[in-house]
């Protein structure tokens, strides 16, 4: 009889601890998913719009969406929100790259020469590694996403191109290079580069929300981008559908739009050895070339380092100005992070690794995410005359002094202003407001020229101009010109 009782204790005492660590482990994910929601929801109020998704050792802590997908129709961000994903598109070349290896239709050592013709005689020996790493020595762009270019002129003036180092002797990012991989697969495959995709990532990983033109694209669901909070720009996958096509300046590269859900499914598909083998998954999270500041290694279309407790960080981040958007991984700690955002600035870009913070480190505290300069001097200029100026530029002063190093933000902000034909007398007072803290710039001498002009004062504008020339700006000269001559 001692012995069954003794054997009951035992049972229920075992019981008692499971329970015990179950509820534990609950009350800590609860709590995590506090922290993160309260950081973020407060963070709304100065402009942050995304999504967030973290899952640790298989459980979903939190998958939720912030702010504004659509600020016209007041569409909210959520899981299933369709996001430009910008350079994790690279992944999906890289891992691309990789299936075709397992299919037998290429090897890593593969050179440039066994699929273009006529190549500079520095370009034949490239290999597919050496692309995959960035130290191919391609540059790394030809132009803007969206220039208009055919796929002969981007190839003949990619290959024309000088390359910024010999191959293998060190990494430099290089867009153009996974364009190239991009190119490769089609050849090698007779297929579309997102046809292959499709066929062999996306769809045996069930991600029908990803890619380029190929999806059933969910509409009410896509996300427009919102430059520094304050640009309208339209989803990209609408001007796909306006070209026709995604060009080279972005196909392989980046470009490609999925959903927080998507990309969960994708995790889930890398991990469970269900798109690659376990021996390919570790060639494209080995770090195999190392960056020139030694920071980190660049793997297969990831970014290899140390984590925050030593040991491995798998991650990558995109952004084509407006929408911004990164992955980290922590095999170690089981954790994956998923990060959008359709209104990225500078105050929001590195939220991930906030988050990453917050859960690594329980005595993380977050400072609140804040207004970005530009969000914050055009809803000043919303609410107030232009004489208030002096009042800006003393609240400047105070909450964004570290960033009045750089001109660029009120400069570009004015030029916005100034194009868009409103508000004319604001531009004109950010413009003078610029010249008063930075007096030996030639350029926004000229811009406050053009403030000038612009607001029909021709001496002063004059006067702007031949001080931008005195300072070394040439390019007020010929405005200067023609100023006088009319």
């Amino acid at each position: 009889m001692k012995k069954i009782n003794l054997i009951f204790s035992t049972i229920a005492l075992i019981i008692l601890g499971t329970l015990t660590s179950n509820a534990q482990e609950d009350l800590n994910s609860k709590n995590t998913f506090t922290k993160i929601d309260t950081y973020l929801s407060n963070g709304t109020a100065n402009g942050f719009s995304g999504a967030i998704l973290v899952i640790k050792e298989g459980e979903l802590i939190i998958n939720k969406g912030y702010g504004l997908a659509n600020k016209d129709t007041k569409t909210l961000n959520n899981p299933n929100t369709i996001f430009d994903i910008g350079s994790n598109t690279k992944q999906f070349t890289a891992t691309a790259i990789l299936k075709l290896v397992e299919l037998g239709k290429l090897k890593l050592t593969d050179s440039l020469s066994l699929f273009f013709k006529n190549l500079p005689t520095q370009k034949q020996s490239i290999t597919i590694h050496q692309l995959l790493t960035h130290s191919a020595g391609f540059i790394d762009a030809l132009d803007r996403d969206f220039s208009e270019i055919t796929q002969k002129d981007f190839f003949e003036k990619l290959f024309a191109s000088k390359l910024l180092s010999e191959p293998s002797e060190k990494y430099s990012y290089s867009n153009t290079g996974y364009s190239i991989l991009g190119r490769i697969i089609e050849l090698a495959t007779g297929q579309s580069y997102e046809a292959f995709l499709n066929e062999h990532l996306f769809t045996p990983a069930e991600m029908f929300q990803t890619g380029y033109l190929l999806p059933k694209w969910d509409t009410k669901q896509m996300s427009h981008g919102y430059n520094r909070n304050i640009i309208h720009i339209e989803p990209t996958i609408t001007r796909y559908q306006e070209d026709g096509g995604v060009n080279w300046h972005l196909k392989g590269n980046g470009g490609i739009n999925s959903t927080q859900n998507d990309l969960l499914l994708w995790y889930k598909a890398l991990k469970t050895n269900k798109i690659l083998s376990p021996e390919s998954f570790k060639k494209l999270t080995t770090p195999h070339v190392l960056s020139p500041k030694g920071t980190y290694h660049y793997g297969y279309g990831w970014i290899i380092k140390n984590s925050e407790n030593n040991g491995k960080r798998i991650s990558h981040n995109g952004s084509n100005g407006s929408f911004a958007h990164s992955i980290i991984w922590y095999p170690e700690e089981d954790l994956y992070i998923l990060y959008a955002t359709n209104a990225n600035s500078i105050k929001v870009e590195g939220i991930a690794y906030v988050v990453a913070k917050i859960i690594l480190d329980d005595s993380h505290v977050s400072k609140p995410i804040t207004d970005n300069v530009y969000s914050f001097i055009m809803n000043y200029i919303k609410q107030h005359p232009t004489d208030k100026s002096n009042e800006l530029l003393i609240l400047l002063q105070e909450k964004y002094a570290d960033e009045f190093t750089n001109s660029s933000p009120i400069n570009i902000l004015g030029n916005i202003i100034l194009k868009s034909k409103e508000n004319l007398g604001w531009a004109l007072e950010l413009f003078k407001i610029n010249v008063q803290l930075h007096p030996d710039d030639g350029n926004l001498w000229d811009s406050l020229g053009d403030g000038y002009r612009e607001n029909n004062r021709k001496e002063d504008a004059i006067k702007s101009y031949q001080k931008a020339i005195e300072l070394g700006y040439k390019g007020s000269q010929k405005k200067l010109t023609v100023l006088i001559n009319n």
